[in-house]
Parts: C-alpha cells; structure tokens; sequence
C-alpha cells in the first residue's frame, strides 16, 4: 500500500513569518524549531501545507519540494482578498507540485471572511487552474464553508482536520459536517484529530476517535477521506507511528480497497499527483 501523508509541515524559523510559533505559549516548544524533510519519520509520500500567510512560504516549500522528490504536492498560500490574487495563482501554478491554497481561515476572526472578502474571482481562478482549496476551519465555520462549496460546485475542496473537533458533544460539528457531505466534491482529512483532545485523552484515544471517525465514514464515505499526520504538530500528542497504528484501528473493519483509499489512494486523486 503506497501511503501519502496529505497533510504535513516544514519550517525554518528564521524565515521569520510564522506567527503562531513566535508567541509565549509553552505548550509548542517541543516544536520551537527548525523542521526539514531530513526529519520526517515516516514512509510515504508528501503533501507539505502551508504553515505561514505569505506566498514567501510557499516558495520556500515548493523550493524544498525540488530538493525531496517525496514532496509530491504543495498547499501553499495566496492573500485571495488582495487585487492580484488570480495573478498569483496563476504563476504559482506554473509549478505541477503547487496543488492548491490554504488560507489561515481559523486564524481570522471574522467567521464570513472567505465570503465577504475573498474575491470571487480569485476561487474561480483555483478551479480553472486545476487546483484544489484546503480548509483549516472549525465548528463555527461550516454553515459559511457550505455555502461557499455550493457557490463553486467545480472547486474541489477538503476539510482540514475533520474541523476540529472536541471530544464530547457536537451538535453543531455534525450537523456542520453532514451537510458538506451532501456535496459530492467536498472532501475530509483524517488528520489533525489527537491534538484536540486533553492531555488524560490522549492515553487511550480510541473510543473517542471512533466516536469521531465512524459518523465521517457514514457521511463522506471511504472514498472522500483522505489520511494526513498533520506532522511535526502531531507530536505534541503522539508520535507518527502511534498515529498510523491508531488509523489502521480505525479502519479495521473496512476492506482493503477502502483501507489503502483513504492512506492515499484519495489523496492522489483528489490533489492530481503524478504516479
């Protein structure tokens, strides 16, 4: 089974435009450091999303990609509210890894943003560009996502991170995510999922991620999930491979075509990568 890990990061710090780590927060030092494709502990091929709101990032990750030839697709990051947006796209596109955008949407704190400020034209020009749309969203999100995936039904999208959510009730997640389901070209990350939970959680996960995970594979079904690690961040939670024996947990009761499906069959579908 060839796995691609569609969801993973690098950085070096002293390019100096990731904010979220330059902050006091405690709780992200184990990963207060430079992190290059030399450290990736896994075996798969990569998808690498953006970590910073600058298009210098996404240069630095497509140059990176020209080093490793792991680095099958990059998500990178245009400003889709700036004048120039589909210029942008354009020439980012010019690169085959440039598979897409990934604006910061959790970071910004008007919660319509991608529908009051996002230009219009600027998501027509992902679709006609044959790129795809990575949303880093949360609970209070979906109801915009919804209607913003119906306004570009030719706009291939994936939810980052199942939309985060929390162990426990979430009312509002699934009815959120039921009804982007209902889109047939929306699809969902596997990814992201452990680092939610609180510290006491994370010894035994798995009912709770069964209690997550199940509903998601009644609504997208097996073949819109697509598998990420959300590595280095996934480390604040659990090591890669405690990640990957957790997801094969998971998907034990499907069959192999689904199993392999969604460790990267989808992820190669749905980002167009070269075999």
């Amino acid at each position: 089974m060839t796995i691609v890990d569609a969801h993973c990061h690098f950085w070096r710090l002293d390019r100096g435009d990731y904010g979220w780590l330059a902050g006091a927060d405690p709780a992200l030092d184990p990963i207060r450091r430079d992190v290059l494709p030399k450290d990736y502990p896994g075996d798969a091929r990569l998808i690498v999303v953006q970590a910073a709101p600058s298009v210098a990032e996404t240069e630095f990750l497509l140059d990176l990609a020209r080093q490793d030839s792991r680095i099958c697709g990059v998500v990178g990051w245009v400003d889709l509210a700036a004048d120039d947006a589909r210029a942008m796209l354009n020439q980012l596109a010019r690169d085959p890894v440039f598979r897409g955008v990934r604006p910061m949407l959790q970071d910004i704190a008007a919660t319509d943003w991608l529908l009051d400020a996002a230009r219009p034209e600027a998501l027509r020009a992902l679709a006609d560009a044959g790129l795809c749309f990575d949303a880093l969203v949360t609970e209070r999100h979906l109801p915009m996502l919804r209607e913003v995936a119906a306004r570009h039904p030719d706009l291939p999208l994936v939810i980052d991170h199942a939309a985060k959510p929390q162990p426990g009730a979430r009312d509002d997640w699934a009815t959120g995510m039921q009804a982007l389901a209902r889109l047939p070209h929306v699809q969902c990350k596997l990814s992201g999922l452990l680092t939610e939970f609180a510290p006491a959680a994370r010894a035994d996960p798995l009912p709770a991620l069964r209690d997550i995970v199940a509903p998601l594979i009644d609504w997208f079904g097996p073949e819109r999930l697509i598998w990420g690690s959300d590595w280095p961040v996934l480390t604040l939670a659990a090591t890669w491979e405690r990640w990957r024996d957790l997801t094969d947990a998971l998907l034990a009761d499907l069959g192999l075509s689904d199993h392999a499906a969604i460790m990267g069959g989808n992820a190669a579908r749905f980002y167009g990568l070269a075999p």
